[in-house]
């Protein structure tokens, strides 16, 4: 059966929706307007967490609603309601009115087909019960205490969802999508004497649950959260100053995601507010830098059959051998900028309309080996995690807290260090890529990105990369 076939199931014959009615309903709300879409939802959520051997929360929560968009040039009309209904469709329809010109709009081309489905279309959630469920998080927090004294306490969480969406447009094409997402995160701390740190670690994707409860996929994850807590314990204040900065290979991409990723969305760029504005053909990075935004990798966190819009995802080439050539688009954006969307329309649900947003945001890999570029360095930092970060669209400048890092002193690791955080500005720290690792690696699906206050699953991805001259931020007297 085809998603089209399943979400119809969802969205017609268990609501009482007529199908025929509500294409009819779409075709003339949107008659006159350049673009636009009727976006069905339905989405089944759940979280347990566990903290100190005890169920802090759990909770299951199933949604479902819609949401109408017209656009008429610039403007955007849009509302939406959790009520599948005919009526409410009706009282939607009159609300975007508001935007027309007056001007007799012609529907842009619809998105083209496609068969790719780069996950399953199963539900996570029940493949295991909540007794499976809590037995796990027990054994995570089990576990963890045996195997160092020093821990003194142990969070554990999983959490899945199951979203099935349907996309009208007023031509009347349609595009449907199923899409799971799972994630199992640990959190340990440890202590000595008074002094307390904390390591994390987390995984997930757009898969079922059995591919992180398996004894040895749980168990890693506990053992990398005890690791980067134990290290933390022994670290020292971190160096401030200008110093050269190894950046570590898969999550570390966080950085390139957002000092880098946000300003090569379509719409800053329509708008001229990136500090990649205008730049299109010309030098930003150095030579061998090439990132690109892939929606289309099977079973990744970011990943996407197609887009809110109905547009297949793709693999979108941003910047090259150093040279910026391409943006990621919507198709509102891309018609403005007479380009073509890339599959980057993106929402939190449907109570928000689409806009640019990325998928997987990547690095490529280099030539050259992980300790090779470690060994280049007499004095620097290597960042191998990092937590919080804030960034400036319109300027660049960034600030980013490494959650695990070392001293690099003669071209060795040397101890680990605490609080060093690191500054710049994105579009500067490209050209400052010196060295990029053979080594490109994915994050193990954790990413969540927020934008104008909505927050979608994302992916990062990167090569060990060395960046020259970089301001450290840090906490030794």
């Amino acid at each position: 059966m085809s998603n089209l076939s399943k979400t119809d199931d969802l969205f017609f014959k268990r609501t009482g929706l007529d199908r025929e009615k509500t294409e009819k309903l779409v075709a003339t709300a949107l008659k006159g307007f350049d673009d636009g879409e009727l976006y069905l939802e339905y989405c089944q959520s759940e979280g347990i967490s566990l903290d100190d051997g005890h169920i802090r929360s759990a909770s299951f929560d199933t949604s479902q609603g819609f949401g109408l968009r017209a656009i008429s040039g610039e403007a955007t009309g849009y509302s939406h309601a959790s009520d599948l209904s005919e009526e409410a469709l009706k009282r939607a329809a009159e609300t975007v009115q508001a935007v027309r010109t007056g001007k007799g709009g012609t529907m842009a081309e619809p998105p083209a087909g496609t068969n790719q489905a780069l996950y399953t279309d199963e539900n996570p959630l029940g493949a295991f019960s909540f007794e499976d469920k809590v037995k796990l998080l027990s054994d995570i927090d089990a576990y963890a205490r045996g195997k160092d004294p020093l821990v003194k306490q142990v969070s554990a969480s999983i959490a899945g969802e199951w979203q099935a969406v349907q996309i009208i447009r007023g031509d009347g094409k349609r595009a449907a999508d199923i899409r799971p997402l799972v994630r199992l995160n640990v959190s340990v701390v440890v202590g000595k004497g008074d002094r307390m740190e904390s390591g994390s670690y987390g995984a997930g994707g757009r898969v079922g649950f059995a591919t992180f409860v398996t004894p040895d996929a749980w168990q890693y994850q506990v053992d990398e959260a005890l690791r980067q807590a134990l290290v933390n314990l022994d670290s020292i204040p971190a160096p401030a100053g200008e110093m050269d900065v190894v950046l570590g290979p898969g999550w570390p991409g966080i950085l390139l995601h957002e000092a880098i990723g946000h300003g090569l969305e379509g719409d800053f760029n329509r708008k001229k507010t990136s500090a990649f504005s205008g730049l299109m053909g010309y030098k930003v990075a150095a030579e061998g830098v090439t990132v690109v935004d892939d929606g289309t990798i099977a079973d990744r966190r970011g990943s996407l059959s197609i887009d809110d819009e109905g547009t297949p995802t793709s693999c979108t080439t941003l910047i090259e051998n150093g040279k910026l050539v391409g943006y990621m688009q919507d198709r509102q954006n891309a018609r403005l900028m007479n380009v073509k969307p890339t599959g980057n329309g993106r929402r939190q649900s449907y109570a928000h309309a689409p806009m640019p947003r990325m998928t997987n945001t990547c690095m490529l890999a280099g030539d050259r080996e992980h300790e090779e570029i470690i060994a280049s360095v007499d004095k620097g930092i290597y960042a191998v995690n990092f937590g919080g970060g804030q960034v400036d669209i319109t300027s660049g400048k960034f600030v980013f807290s490494c959650t695990e890092a070392y001293m690099i002193e003669k071209g060795k690791l040397g101890a680990p260090v605490k609080g060093a955080t690191l500054i710049g500005n994105g579009p500067d720290v490209l050209t400052r890529v010196s060295m990029i690792g053979n080594n490109m690696e994915m994050d193990p699906g954790i990413g969540t990105c927020g934008k104008d206050g909505q927050g979608v699953p994302v992916g990062v991805g990167q090569p060990t990369l060395r960046i020259d001259g970089l301001t450290v931020g840090g906490t030794a007297a």
